[in-house]
């Protein structure tokens, strides 16, 4: 079985879900919605069901009839009571999944109908899940329809003098960031200190004014570069704006990013670039002097989505440890082109391994650490391998930024230093026990012989 998500999880789970200040319908029956349900920690600040709704679950709840007869007016009729219950939200979003295509329900003409009684965006997204053959199709889906439905409201209001906002030369936006464990904010706070002003954050923590204001930023900086390529290369052409990936991971690349992201501006926000990088050097020294004589050598392999695979690649290697293998679960050309910047010669590299094809190839490489997702969790921590979970950071975080190095690094010395991995033995290092312990005294003596096994010093 596939580790990668469907189109509906691209779309809703990643783009438009943690944009706080919208209500987003999860078109269709109500398991989609209820697995989607603020899984994957998008940080955001405002009140929970007044201003903000992003760990709220809105479904249409698809039963039989509405597949017979069809849900236009079902969720006609929903737009209007989130309309009553919710009058705070900014707009709504309609997340397709896969009954409302194979049923044929005109979502579109639901939301331009509804926008115009309700006088909100309401932009639909056909993004059901059998569409392509991962999520990724999700994410190009709903950057269309922010392109397609969301902009031309932005040039409006702009038009009309409605947005409020005097643009200023060093504004920016960070697009692709989530905000998982807080990340975009401890992005922010090293733009800011270089001079620069982020005017728009999505979609973590991110708001719907925020992204009708970036069609005005000098220079969007992207993140996670697979789910909003799409949307910084339209700026580009329609607007002018100019797009940089950068990689907060790490020392060395948040170093390498600050100074190309200031190389965009003056020299006042270069000369900043180089104090800041210079301020935050004792910090790291300090964390690279704790962690890494405990970390050296170690070997990883990764397995994981979005950019995760090669951008954490130089935090490993600032800690000291060897990055053995690598792959994505839905990943394009392009982004096997980038990664090749980041690995060395001998790297394994593989695309949407399956369940039994990543445990063999851990079987056959022997790392120290696996880092992928939850799916992958508790099959390796129970063959007694140290796991971290690198889709939200196994509940920790931020790792981005120097502040988010510390984390990091922290979080590989408890995840492979942690005494308890002495009592568990992988497939390929087992101990041959001769005699089965009879007594509580006879399991403790065998325990005993375990760790001294593990750890002879």
């Amino acid at each position: 079985m596939t580790s990668r998500g469907c189109s509906y999880a691209g779309a809703k789970g990643v783009v438009w879900g943690p944009i706080k200040d919208m209500v987003h319908i999860s078109h269709g029956p109500v398991g989609c919605g209820y697995w989607s349900w603020s899984g994957r920690r998008n940080y955001y600040i405002g009140t929970t069901g007044i201003d903000s709704f992003g760990t709220m679950d809105f479904t249409s709840d698809f039963q039989e009839r509405d597949i017979v007869f069809g849900g236009d007016k079902k969720l006609t009729k929903i737009i209007k009571e989130i309309e009553e219950l919710f009058p705070l939200n900014r707009g709504i979003t309609v997340q397709s999944e896969c009954p409302i295509g194979l049923i044929g329900d005109d979502i579109e003409a639901v939301a331009k109908k509804c926008t115009n009684e309700i006088n909100k965006p309401i932009i639909p997204v056909r993004c059901e899940g059998f569409r392509g053959v991962s999520q990724s199709l999700g994410h190009h889906i709903a950057n269309d329809t922010v392109r397609d439905w969301l902009f031309p409201h932005a040039d409006t209001a702009k038009k009309q003098g409605k947005l409020n906002y005097e643009p200023g030369p060093y504004d920016v936006a960070i697009i692709g960031d989530y905000n998982i464990g807080g990340d975009t904010w401890s992005s922010r706070i090293l733009l800011e200190e270089i001079g620069l002003r982020v005017i728009a954050q999505w979609s973590g923590d991110g708001t719907l004014n925020e992204m009708m204001l970036t069609p005005q930023v000098k220079l969007n900086l992207i993140h996670c570069y697979r789910s909003m390529n799409y949307i910084t290369r339209h700026m580009e052409e329609a607007y002018g704006i100019p797009w940089l990936e950068f990689n907060f991971f790490g020392p060395t690349e948040i170093a390498n990013s600050l100074l190309q992201i200031a190389a965009k501006f003056d020299s006042k926000i270069q000369e900043n670039a180089h104090k800041v990088i210079a301020k935050y050097q004792p910090t790291i020294d300090t964390v690279i002097a704790k962690y890494r004589p405990r970390l050296e050598n170690k070997t990883v392999a990764l397995m994981v989505g979005g950019l995760r695979p090669r951008h954490v690649i130089p935090a490993f290697k600032d800690l000291g440890m060897k990055l053995v293998a690598t792959g994505y679960e839905f990943a394009h050309q392009d982004d096997y082109k980038r990664t090749i910047n980041y690995i060395e010669n001998g790297t394994i590299v593989y695309d949407d391994v399956t369940s039994y094809e990543f445990e063999e190839l851990i079987k056959a490489l022997k790392p120290d650490l696996v880092a992928s997702g939850v799916k992958e969790k508790y099959v390796f921590q129970k063959m007694g391998l140290p796991f971290h979970q690198m889709h939200s950071w196994d509940y920790s975080g931020p790792y981005h930024g120097y502040d988010g190095f510390a984390i990091f690094a922290r979080d590989m010395d408890m995840a492979l230093n942690n005494p308890s991995w002495q009592l568990i033995r992988t497939p390929w290092n087992q101990v041959t026990q001769e005699i089965k312990p009879q007594t509580f005294v006879d399991q403790l003596i065998f325990d005993r012989k375990m760790l001294n096994y593990s750890n002879p010093k």
